[in-house]
């Protein structure tokens, strides 16, 4: 492996040109092609990587011999094209953007994808390296007693413009609880060290984007919804999501509940959002409160300044890029984010959108994803 690990970068709208910016902060990392078809979004990509090289499709991209891994960050109905193709042409050390996939028709593509790829995959699961939400995996056991109940809330702002709209819509999406909430769904499991049996879920789309258009079509996204999840090891934990709160001091709350005391993190939204008339922007904290002595402790998280104004996501994209150029170096033997568990966090979401659909639970074990419609 060369000193300076060269990525190339397959899409590069909002969330890609967080990830130039992030790798721009990584020592020994360059940007060394860009396949991006938007004009406009190729033009900002090119502030963030003014060295890389800029190509007219993946094929071309991947004819480009200096690299030596690979970013997916393009709309998420390509992700799972995108991977065929460089499986079958050159398959490199990869980072894929979540969703894995939106569709359940691509779940044996995945199988066969997963059983011939022979370089690392990691899904870009984001959320578990925001550094409050990673300081109360790590204590979390201890703080509870075994975690019986875990509560995930985002209230947030509506989802933004993206090039030809593909996020207003389900079938481009997967839905919002794909979308937007696969990174919650992944977090679930992550704490709770158990998997899911059955989901219920309520949601509605009650304030926005009602009266937009697209070529005569009006969104179809949920905008707003609850979703239950009941795991085997006896523990459940819900998602509360609202996409019309972004009047709140803070967008991600994560409480997790044993029979020994609660702990909680809390995260604010993107800097660039927050008024400057209001002052500082909140700072991450972890709360930890004990039933016995009782007396919550209030621990301060500040990011580093530098890679919290390098994206929307509390610097856990810098964090996730140091582990992911940890397995290309071959520093870490695997990915800490597997294929397995971008697939486990899409399924429930899949699972969600039933449920809410239809108004009835739906049991993981008997799940047809052939039947899920998004």
């Amino acid at each position: 492996m060369p000193a300076r690990v060269r990525y190339g970068v397959i899409g590069c709208g909002m969330m890609g040109q967080e990830h130039l910016r992030n790798i721009a902060l990584l020592p020994d990392t360059e940007v060394t092609a860009i396949f991006e078809p938007d004009p406009g979004m190729a033009r900002a990509a090119a502030l963030f990587a003014p060295t890389a090289r800029f190509v007219n499709s993946v094929s071309e991209l991947l004819d480009v011999e200096e690299l030596d891994c690979l970013l997916i960050a393009s709309p998420n109905h390509c992700h799972v094209p995108q991977m065929e193709e460089i499986r079958r042409k050159r398959p490199l050390p990869l980072l894929i953007e979540k969703p894995l996939f939106t569709d359940p028709k691509d779940i044996a593509e995945l199988d066969a994808f997963k059983v011939a790829y022979p370089e690392p995959v990691w899904v870009a699961m984001e959320y578990r390296y925001m550094p409050p939400i990673a300081a109360l995996i790590e204590q979390a056991e201890q703080a509870t007693g075994g975690i019986k109940m875990l509560t995930i809330r985002e209230h947030r702002f509506p989802f933004l413009d993206k090039v030809g709209a593909w996020n207003r819509f389900n079938r481009y999406s997967g839905g919002t609880f794909v979308e937007k909430c696969c990174h919650f769904f992944d977090l679930m499991r992550l704490i709770m060290k158990s998997e899911p049996v059955r989901v219920m879920a309520s949601a509605g789309q009650d304030a926005n984007h009602k009266d937009e258009s697209y070529d005569g079509e009006r969104p179809d996204i949920l905008d707003n919804g609850y979703v239950i999840v009941d795991f085997h090891n006896g523990a459940r934990a819900m998602l509360e999501l609202c996409m019309f709160a972004e009047g709140a001091r803070y967008q991600e709350e994560v409480v997790a509940i044993g029979p020994e005391g609660k702990i909680e993190a809390f995260v604010p939204g993107p800097g660039r959002f927050w008024p400057t008339d209001l002052g500082d922007p909140p700072v991450p904290q972890l709360v930890v409160s004990p039933r016995a002595p009782k007396g919550p402790r209030q621990i301060d998280i500040p990011v580093d300044p530098t890679i919290l104004d390098a994206g929307d996501h509390n610097g856990s994209t810098f964090y996730q890029h140091e582990g992911f150029l940890a397995v290309v170096r071959g520093e870490n033997p695997a990915p800490e984010v597997t294929l397995d568990d971008g697939r486990r966090a899409v399924e429930l979401g899949l699972a969600a959108q039933q449920s809410a659909r239809t108004g009835q639970a739906v049991s993981l074990s008997s799940l047809s994803l052939s039947s899920v419609a998004c």
